[in-house]
């Protein structure tokens, strides 16, 4: 095997108990999987875009220039984020659980990255609440998303991000609850008919 050969560990889909499962890069098929769903499910007249970017893990690439080409009023990166409950994480570390709703991310990377507006936030919680929708919050130190590029791309954009609560994050056994992809594009289909009431 020469350098720069790619390779992938042989890590297939398995299905836990209560609809708990695990596999490799559900950062961020899981995402893909959220967007398409919430899409069938939104029912709107505001024109929406949906967006696979690529190389998120190594400078953001895709989003920067599909926001810079799309120009949206608004939007919602969806990303997975570090849930607690099992060994080598601490409270202080995260108070993200698993089975407990969707993540709204308050601000990430310390506020290197995100800190999401007053009114994003405002309109996601909103939304989760008049639609008995669990959700959490996040302050995290760690990492950024897609939504870090998005927001300062032209004059800036109104940027939230929405995770889903996974463990072992960038391990070939990362594993999270269909109940929080559930309510995850639930909360998205319903931000995206509520919109116009915020923007």
């Amino acid at each position: 095997i020469s350098i720069g050969t790619p390779v992938t560990i042989d890590r297939h889909f398995v299905e836990l108990k209560n609809e708990t499962v695990t596999c490799k890069a559900f950062d961020n098929r899981s995402g893909v999987a959220i967007m398409i769903e919430a899409l069938k499910r939104a029912n709107t007249e505001f024109e929406v875009y949906a967006v696979g970017t690529v190389q998120e893990e190594v400078g953001l690439k895709g989003a920067r220039t599909s926001a810079y080409e799309l120009t949206p009023d608004v939007a919602i990166a969806i990303d997975v984020d570090i849930a607690g409950g099992h060994p080598g994480i601490e409270k202080k570390d995260t108070t993200v659980e698993t089975e407990k709703g969707p993540v709204i991310t308050v601000s990430d990377a310390a506020g290197r990255g995100l800190i999401t507006p007053p009114s994003v936030l405002k309109w996601l919680k909103e939304t989760a609440s008049q639609h008995n929708i669990e959700y959490q919050l996040s302050v995290s130190e760690g990492g950024t998303t897609d939504a870090t590029a998005i927001h300062l791309t032209r004059s800036g954009v109104p940027t939230g991000v929405i995770g889903v609560p996974t463990r072992y994050i960038h391990s070939p056994v990362e594993l999270l609850s269909l109940k929080d992809i559930d309510k995850c594009a639930e909360l998205i289909a319903r931000a995206i008919e509520r919109v116009g009431d915020y923007f």
